[in-house]
């Protein structure tokens, strides 16, 4: 018999971004989801003087302390929600201690792919990775949906990633991480898109092929649908925190 359990909910947001821009989806979560908390990961945070040199390790860290913090463990394993670049972490997180996530919900994102790196080729020299202009980032993620005020809150509290992090490989070993059920919300690429280029062993979607148990999810929006929809992610993920065990 399956029974239905209301799991704890960690919500980790791409580059440049801290706990912050989950603020709407929160608000959404608030009367569904008792233990919900956004984390800035480490190198995000503007007040940390050392942000320049956090690594991923340092990431992975923030992760697992964050799970025990909400109670997360192997008897009451957390809903972790990742966005964007957050899969890199993430993706070491399910490697090393696949038995404290209850499900990953991959946001406009999904598992790395081992010996990936964001940047691995960005020069020794450079320290961080600002947000770049709009007109650039545009070229490489959706900007659907996103109003002028919204795009001046990003521009104004983005931090600059952490090159360190960028630059550092995602090495994984252990297939369990596979067997961690998952929901892909796909947002600016549509899942039949997805799969199929996950079928064909595309480097970015690649391990979406051995994933074991897959929810599918169809948001159409730009990458960042915690803001231009947020009432119907939050939806996604609440579904996810109650689903069947």
């Amino acid at each position: 018999m399956t029974s239905t359990t209301s799991s704890p909910v960690l919500l980790l947001a791409g580059h440049w971004l801290g706990a912050w821009a989950w603020d709407e989806v929160l608000e959404h979560l608030g009367p569904t989801v008792a233990r919900a908390e956004a984390l800035t990961l480490p190198g995000l945070d503007p007040a940390d003087p050392l942000r320049r040199t956090r690594t991923l390790e340092d990431q992975v860290d923030a992760i697992r302390t964050a799970l025990g913090r909400l109670g997360g463990s192997s008897q009451d394993p957390a809903v972790v929600v990742a966005h964007s670049g957050a899969n890199a972490p993430v993706s070491l997180v399910l490697d090393r201690h696949p038995q404290l996530v209850r499900r990953v919900v991959w946001v406009d994102s999904g598992p790395a792919t081992s010996g990936s790196a964001a940047a691995p080729d960005l020069p020794e020299e450079v320290e961080e990775l600002a947000l770049p202009p709009f007109a650039v980032l545009a070229e490489q993620a959706s900007l659907e949906g996103l109003s002028p005020q919204v795009l001046e809150t990003f521009r104004a509290r983005a931090v600059p990633e952490s090159a360190p992090v960028l630059r550092q490989a995602v090495e994984l070993t252990h297939d369990d991480r596979h067997d961690v059920p998952t929901t892909l919300v796909c947002c600016s690429i549509p899942s039949a898109q997805v799969l199929e280029l996950a079928r064909g062993g595309h480097p970015m979607f690649a391990d979406v092929a051995r994933l074991t148990t897959v929810d599918v999810v169809d948001l159409p929006t730009g990458h960042w649908p915690m803001w231009s929809r947020p009432d119907e992610l939050a939806a996604v993920i609440a579904a996810a925190a109650s689903s069947p065990a």
